[in-house]
C-alpha cells in the first residue's frame, strides 16, 4: 500500500481523483484492512496545514485526539477527552472519528455547535453541512464554527457489552437579533438527535419547547431526565456568569 502525504489542496485533491483512500489514525479501518485487503493507495491529511488547525473557532480533521485542548469549546474538548483510551486518543483523528466511526463520538458536540465543514470533492474546496459529511460524502478538511456563549458535555457510564453510552451535548448561542438559542443533541445508542429552541426565559420553557420538537418529542425518558438536568444546568450557570 502507497501512504500519500499531501501537503496541499491541490495535492490532496489529485490524490483523491487517483483513487486514493483516505485514512487518519487507521484505528478502525486496519483490522478491516488486514481481513479484506490493503488499497492500493491511502492518504493521510497529517501533513496538510488546512487539516491541522486548532483554535477557538476551527479544528481540523487531522488532529489527533489527544491534542484537542483549551484552544476550543469546552463542549467540543470534553467530548474528545472522552473517547476511548489514552492509546486511541494519540491516534484517532477527528475525522476519523466523525466519518469512519460508527460511533461519532464528537458529533452531538460538533451540532450543538452548529459547525460546518469545509470539504474537498471533485470540484474543489466548498463548505458542506454535516449531514453531508457523516454520510461520508467529500472529504473532510476541517470544522468551523461560531462561538457559543456557553456549553455542556455529558457521557453517561455505559454497560459492557451493551449499547453505546448516552451522550449529551448543549450549548447557548446569542443571536443577530439580541436573543438567545439553546441548541442540544443526544446520542442515545447509535442514533444522534438534535435541534435548538429560542431561550429567552428561562430553563422551563426552553426544555417545554424543545419536549415539542420533532427531534425530542419521543426521547426515552431517562435519555429526557439527563437532557433536563444539563439544561438546567448550563442556564443557570450562564445567568450567574
Amino acid at each position: 500500500m502507497l501512504l500519500r502525504l499531501p501537503t496541499s489542496v491541490s495535492q490532496a485533491r489529485h490524490c483523491v481523483a487517483e483513487g486514493a483512500v483516505p485514512v487518519g489514525g487507521a484505528t478502525l479501518v486496519w483490522a478491516t484492512w488486514q481481513r479484506d485487503g490493503f488499497p492500493e493507495q491511502a492518504m493521510s491529511l497529517r501533513e496538510l496545514p488546512e487539516a491541522n488547525v486548532i483554535g477557538p473557532e476551527a479544528l481540523g480533521a487531522a488532529v489527533v485526539l489527544h491534542r484537542i485542548d483549551e484552544r476550543v469549546p469546552q463542549v467540543l474538548r470534553r467530548a474528545a477527552a472522552g473517547v476511548g483510551t489514552g492509546a486511541v486518543r494519540r491516534t484517532a483523528t477527528v475525522g476519523g472519528n466523525l466519518v469512519g466511526s460508527s460511533l461519532r463520538c464528537l458529533l452531538p458536540a460538533a451540532l450543538v455547535l452548529r459547525a460546518r465543514a469545509t470539504v474537498l470533492d471533485a470540484e474543489g474546496v466548498r463548505e458542506a453541512g454535516l449531514a453531508e459529511v457523516t454520510a461520508k460524502g467529500p472529504l473532510l478538511l476541517s470544522l468551523h464554527w461560531r462561538t457559543p456563549l456557553a456549553g455542556a458535555y455529558r457521557k453517561l457510564p455505559g454497560e459492557a457489552g451493551g449499547p453505546p453510552p448516552l451522550v449529551v451535548a448543549s450549548a447557548l448561542h446569542a443571536e443577530a437579533g439580541g436573543g438567545r438559542s439553546l441548541h442540544v443533541a443526544v446520542r442515545d445508542g447509535y442514533d444522534v438527535r438534535d435541534d435548538s429552541v429560542v431561550c429567552d426565559g428561562g430553563a422551563a420553557p426552553a426544555l417545554d419547547a424543545l419536549r415539542t420538537t420533532a427531534a425530542f418529542g419521543d426521547l426515552p425518558a431517562a435519555a429526557w431526565e439527563a437532557v433536563r438536568g444539563q439544561t438546567t444546568d448550563l442556564l443557570a450557570a450562564a445567568e450567574g456568569a
